[in-house]
């Protein structure tokens, strides 16, 4: 019964597994006679699947298997992305922070690891994620729990995406009246009241044809976009979508975690039934790539409604170089701690993952990212590549600028990597690239970042500065074109920038002639090469030619809306609510054009 004796009854719901209503009632005397509501959802089911970046997805170790045994016991976390204290992620500082490269390139081998699945997930209810109502505290977490681990959420990273999939879980399935959703300006010229026969009932509909505003976008984007239509709107209304999320090994080939993605279409259509006819795939950064790769798999675009792309790199991003040359820690001091402060970390783990070195600038990236200029700023050499970056930079062994230094294959307590397993991943990555060049969905959608505050690496800008020499005169100094043309082992490279052409670490005497003084070396050289910092717009990660590459890439017109926007970093980007308007503005154009579930057919 309720307080209010006149107030309907109306049986609380929940989901199951399958995603369908389960309604909860008490039997009550029978005495009480009015009836109780069961309200129903739409029928029709259209999940959300999210893909997340480069090391945006939880793994664990791969259990080991002894020939004719069963794999040995569940593997122990590798790379987990859980918020921890005050939203910060402990267990990757503590883990992480300083790992030799041994070590890491040990640890965080494609073959060794797969996707953890227990990571964090939201404690809430949010949308289509409820618990049955009467449960305490604890099977009510449980509850949550269970839901959520089936949706995926537990294998990707809490810090950077759940406040995002919870947002959008809520906006896409907390209710189904289109003309009560908070996100669009529903006016009362957009309305017309509909009686129901027989009775006094009557219904409130959206009139046809009617453009809808989105404030959420902002006046400058709403007015470079075409108009949400109230028949877009009604046809959203059709769908329950629940959101998903799909992590993958990102050491391995996005091939591989492509695969991955289709087999979990695949499920979640089984497990839906028949009124499941597609999916939507929303996309971060390097999950953009996957998901192109995916929708090329035989059968798989007919069963992808569309696709929404964030901040991708759709033609690779040239600080995937630099940080194999010279690390991270003058990117980002504490993420390069994690992450690999110098190239040799950095080295020894790219070097054997395929996902990592398809994040290079492809074929398609414009020639002559990477160059060299003498101190006056005049170029020292030819603009790199000419034509192929794979043969001239990314397997070039003999100039010193090539991405890797071969002893870096072999780091100590590593476990070595041949230059021919490195050679065979770049080709890997070559073959990959060539094979999405210019591909996507039919229905694609694309946000990029375009901010001068979030700076990004349009190309490597090598620059020589004079070293110093302290002991003795100073020698003829080499040329720039005889420096272009050094070899690995004519140069000092110890993974930082500079990188030091000539001299040597030479010891400098203690102030006051201190015995105990601690013994502190300078670097001689006759050129110091200084890997330069940031020099184009972008979100800190990808440039903006790359960011903007799929409106001009795309074969056939397939890219639907393509947007920039300033104002956010990479991995916080779809913390942007230009960027979450963006993405649902771009959800209900390609629900508007989804296969219609079979129940309405």
């Amino acid at each position: 019964m309720t307080d209010n004796p006149s107030a309907p009854r109306v049986a609380p719901m929940t989901y199951n597994a399958r995603g369908n209503p389960v309604h909860t009632w008490t039997m009550t005397p029978s005495s009480i006679t009015d009836p109780v509501h069961c309200i129903l959802p739409p029928d029709g089911i259209l999940p959300v699947i999210f893909v997340p970046g480069i090391m945006g997805s939880n793994l664990k170790s791969k259990p080991e298997e002894q020939e004719g045994e069963e794999p040995g016991e569940e593997g122990v976390p590798v790379w987990r992305l859980d918020a921890g204290f005050m939203g910060k992620n402990m267990w990757l500082a503590l883990n992480w922070i300083n790992k030799k490269a041994g070590i890491r390139q040990k640890l965080l081998h494609p073959a060794r690891v797969e996707v953890d699945n227990k990571g964090a997930v939201p404690e809430r209810a949010a949308g289509t994620v409820l618990a049955p109502p009467g449960l305490g505290r604890k099977k009510t977490l449980q509850a949550l729990k269970t839901r959520y681990e089936e949706r995926g959420w537990g294998e990707v990273s809490e810090t950077s995406y759940h406040a995002f999939l919870l947002w959008l879980e809520e906006a896409l399935n907390s209710q189904f009246l289109p003309h009560q959703w908070p996100q669009f300006d529903i006016q009362p010229e957009h309305l017309h009241t509909v009686a129901v026969e027989p009775g006094p009932t009557h219904i409130t509909r959206l009139k046809p044809e009617m453009p809808i505003g989105m404030p959420g976008l902002g006046a400058n984007l709403a007015s470079q976009l075409p108009s949400i239509l109230s028949d877009e709107l009604v046809a959203r209304a059709g769908y329950r979508m629940p959101v998903h999320a799909c992590g993958y090994n990102w050491l391995d080939s996005n091939k591989v975690a492509a695969q991955r993605l289709a087999d979990r279409i695949d499920e979640l259509m089984h497990q839906y039934g028949r009124n499941c006819q597609q999916v939507i795939l929303v996309t971060h950064s390097m999950g953009g790539l996957v998901a192109r790769r995916c929708a090329q798999l035989p059968g798989m675009a007919a069963k992808i409604a569309g696709v929404v792309h964030g901040v991708m790199p759709a033609t690779g991003a040239p600080v995937a170089y630099r940080r194999c040359k010279v690390g991270m820690s003058d990117e980002d001091p504490i993420a390069g701690a994690v992450i690999g402060p110098t190239g040799q970390e950095v080295t020894a783990v790219f070097a054997q993952a395929p996902g990592a070195l398809q994040l290079l600038p492809t074929q398609n990236y414009a020639p002559g990212w990477l160059r060299l200029i003498d101190h006056q700023g005049v170029s020292a050499m030819p603009r790199q590549p000419v034509k192929d970056p794979y043969e001239e930079i990314y397997l070039c062994r003999d100039r010193w600028w090539g991405l890797l230094r071969e002893e870096w294959l072999a780091p100590k307590d590593g476990d070595a990597i041949t230059w021919e397993t490195y050679a065979g991943n770049i080709n890997r990555a070559q073959a990959f690239h060539r094979r999405i060049s210019g591909f996507y969905h039919p229905q694609t959608y694309v946000y990029y970042g375009n901010d001068d505050k979030h700076r990004s690496f349009e190309s490597i800008t090598w620059q020589m500065q004079r070293g110093s020499r302290l002991n003795g005169p100073h020698a003829s100094r080499p040329d720039a074109f005889t420096v272009s043309s050094l070899q690995m082992h004519e140069v000092r490279d110890d993974g930082r920038s500079p990188v030091y052409v000539g001299g040597q670490a030479e010891p400098v005497p203690p102030l006051r002639g201190d015995p105990d003084a601690p013994i502190k070396t300078v670097q001689t050289s006759y050129w110091e090469l200084h890997c330069q910092m940031q020099d184009g717009s972008g979100d800190g990660t990808v440039p903006v030619s790359s960011g903007s590459a799929p409106v001009k890439h795309a074969r056939n017109g397939e890219v639907r809306q393509q947007i920039k926007a300033p104002g956010f970093d990479h991995e916080a980007s779809y913390a942007s609510p230009v960027a979450q308007h963006f993405t649902l503005y771009s959800l209900i154009k390609i629900t508007a054009k989804a296969k219609r579930p079979l129940c309405v057919s």
